[in-house]
């Protein structure tokens, strides 16, 4: 009897066991930045948070600097299922509905504090876009504030004229139009070989890209003209999301919602942190001239209403929100 007991038992253990191991889900994750990227570190960290609260029932691997897909692919392949998990920087997706450029507006929330309210009153409606493409957001974490990167100094908008410019967006291609620069496709990688080639002259991007691009190597100025706060969200596959048992769906969205607000605090520490690099390797690190904020000021606001024009009373619900 006690044989039969003792086998009743291992078999209702290894019945379990097979069960859990059955149950076990494997995601793969595709991001668009390198490993020293504070993005791409943070998300290393949602993925052990959600790896440790489920125990072992869901484990993400990171396959960073867009070694799964590219970032312009990302969106579309978790859209498909082709990835069920990506991080992808919102207002790439401008192309797509305008209303994911409302983050990338030049002079609309220039601060850490604004760029939060903006992404409070504006989830919404950026979450519903993704919604009928069959996608979940969990979180979105803030670059620093984009600033000018230029070999020659700048003083005014007319001193950008006719520089060739870094562009990754809809937006910096507009911005580049109305400060009369020309723009050119470059992503992150591609960098220091645009510039190293006479590609660009010039780009507007975070302290973090520039540093990380080894900026100093190619043009002298940095202008902390404070532009923006783009950020990137983490997306799911609503379906692979929803295939989750409840617990699970619960423990990532915690380790979504942790993963927030150690990205914004990375973020804010990484901003002074890269800025010091930039200096320590000898490049130029100024606030704008006056008369440099105001024409950058000015092409914001032309922005800003051309959105209005093309997100109607959506849009203008977002900015009355963020301005109240």
């Amino acid at each position: 009897m006690m044989k039969k007991a003792l086998s009743a038992v291992a078999l209702a253990a290894m019945t379990f066991s097979a069960g859990a191991a059955m149950a076990a889900e494997k995601w793969d994750m595709a991001t668009p930045y390198p490993d020293a990227t504070f993005h791409t570190q943070n998300i290393m960290e949602f993925a052990k948070d959600v790896e440790t609260a489920t125990n072992g029932e869901l484990s993400l691997t990171v396959h960073s600097g867009g070694s799964l897909f590219k970032h312009a692919e990302i969106k579309r392949s978790v859209q498909r299922g082709l990835v069920p998990i990506g991080e992808v920087l919102i207002s790439l997706l401008a192309n797509e509905d305008p209303i994911y450029t409302v983050d990338a507006i030049p002079f609309l929330a220039t601060s850490y504090d604004d760029a939060k309210k903006l992404w409070d009153v504006s989830r919404s409606a950026i979450e519903a876009k993704l919604e009928k493409d069959g996608l979940k957001v969990l979180y979105a974490v803030p670059w620093p504030s984009q600033g000018l990167y230029t070999a020659k100094e700048v003083n005014s908008v007319a001193d950008l004229k006719g520089l060739k410019f870094r562009a990754y967006n809809t937006t910096t291609s507009q911005l580049a139009q109305l400060t009369g620069m020309v723009a050119t496709q470059v992503e992150v990688p591609e960098i220091p070989t645009a510039f190293a080639t006479g590609i660009v002259e010039a780009m507007m991007t975070s302290p973090s890209t520039g540093a990380n691009s080894k900026a100093w190597d190619f043009v002298d100025n940095f202008y902390d003209v404070q532009a923006w706060l783009p950020k990137n969200m983490v997306i799911v596959n609503a379906k692979s999301f929803d295939h989750l048992s409840a617990d699970v769906q619960k423990a990532v969205m915690d380790a979504a919602a942790k993963a927030e607000t150690r990205g914004w605090k990375m973020s804010m520490a990484e901003a002074d942190a890269k800025k010091a690099e930039l200096k320590e390797n000898g490049m130029n690190v100024a606030a704008p001239s006056a008369e440099l904020k105001d024409g950058l000021a000015k092409a914001g606001d032309k922005m800003v209403a051309d959105w209005l024009k093309e997100t109607g009373d959506e849009g203008q619900a977002i900015i009355d929100a963020y301005k109240k």
